[in-house]
């Protein structure tokens, strides 16, 4: 799931750079998008798949979430968990605050060489690069424009969601959960779609909470949550989950349309991709599980190198541009997970 994940986000956010292809509607739900998509659904062209890559990859967000939720759970409340100091909230989160750095120190340190040497740098402020650093830039006004490269938004989302369930969820009932979620909704629900108060909320973590709530929930029910881990289980039949996969994929294109029904897209999004695992042969699943493997340097490394290759595409050699992209990613994340790798760990 987690090569599946970073193989979305890394495509979306490449393809959503491209002037003239259909953008997402990932914080705020504006109409214009949708036209766009049911625009190119209707007419496809030869850039369908990077239409729906820009306009669909970003859920691959939603699925980083539910496993960062249901991993917290298997870690942490399992009947041999790792222990925790009593009252030791702040070791906690220090802990994986210093996880989340050594990701992003190197990534970050990285990019803004590359974007110093390449024409059109951004402007960066020392105010807002201490705000990264520390992992609470997505507070600030207008997050969207303070903080770059765009996807290292998730590591003040992750810090947010550790101090949640560190404070509010850890071994509490589950119903807690339910309605941190549905408070979280609620908070989402009035706003104007297209307004900057829906756009703060979701660049925090009352935007991420339903996906890790699912992760938590799933992985606290023992006929479901325990079983991933135990792999000789009794296998589903082939049939439930290509049912699975066509109907989570129907609904998540239909959902995506309405305003109320688009912020549940991310519980179908879970779903497919859980079949998607199930439904792949052995070399498939292989390649997507070696991925998966460098996935957390994959992530803070494909930003890197969209910098240095969107040019192509905006040249209008969209294919070769991915193409290089993709290849490029995938080596240059191999590479940065040997420089994290001798970054020492922290303990908790």
């Amino acid at each position: 799931m987690r090569g599946i994940a970073i193989l979305a986000i890394m495509l979306h956010n490449y393809c959503h750079f491209i002037g003239r292809i259909v953008q997402e509607n990932e914080y705020q739900f504006f109409a214009s998008n949708n036209q766009r998509l049911w625009q190119v659904l209707t007419h496809p062209d030869a850039l369908l798949p990077v239409h729906l890559l820009s306009y669909f990859g970003h859920y691959g967000v939603p699925v980083f979430l539910f496993l960062s939720g249901f991993g917290l759970v298997m870690k942490y409340e399992t009947p041999s968990p790792t222990p925790l100091r009593e009252g030791g909230a702040f070791q906690f989160v220090k802990y994986h605050y210093l996880k989340l750095l050594r990701l992003l120190i190197v990534g970050f340190s990285i990019f803004l060489v590359v974007d110093v040497l390449v024409p059109g740098r951004f402007h960066f402020h020392w105010y807002n690069v201490i705000a990264q650093l520390l992992m609470y830039i997505n507070v600030l006004p207008e997050p969207d424009k303070i903080i770059w490269p765009g996807i290292y938004w998730f590591f003040g989302l992750m810090i947010q969601l550790y101090i949640v369930y560190r404070l509010f969820l850890y071994r509490q009932k589950s119903i807690w959960v339910v309605a941190l979620i549905a408070v979280c909704w609620l908070l989402q629900v009035f706003c104007d779609p297209e307004g900057e108060t829906l756009n703060r909320l979701r660049y925090n973590f009352i935007g991420g909470m339903l996906p890790f709530g699912l992760g938590i929930l799933f992985a606290r029910i023992p006929t479901l949550g325990l079983k991933c881990s135990h792999p000789g289980t009794k296998a589903v039949p082939r049939w439930e989950y290509i049912a699975a996969l066509l109907l989570s994929t129907a609904c998540i294109v239909a959902m995506s349309f309405w305003y109320h029904s688009w912020f549940f897209v991310p519980v179908f999004i879970i779903i497919g991709t859980v079949a998607s695992v199930k439904l792949m042969p052995g070399w498939m699943l292989n390649i997507v599980t070696w991925i998966g493997s460098i996935s957390a340097a994959m992530f803070v490394a494909h930003p890197i190198v969209r910098r240095l290759f969107i040019t192509i595409a905006w040249k209008q050699d969209i294919y070769d541009g991915l193409m290089l992209y993709v290849l490029v990613t995938i080596a240059f994340s191999w590479v940065v997970k040997q420089l994290i790798d001798r970054i020492p760990k922290p303990k908790l």
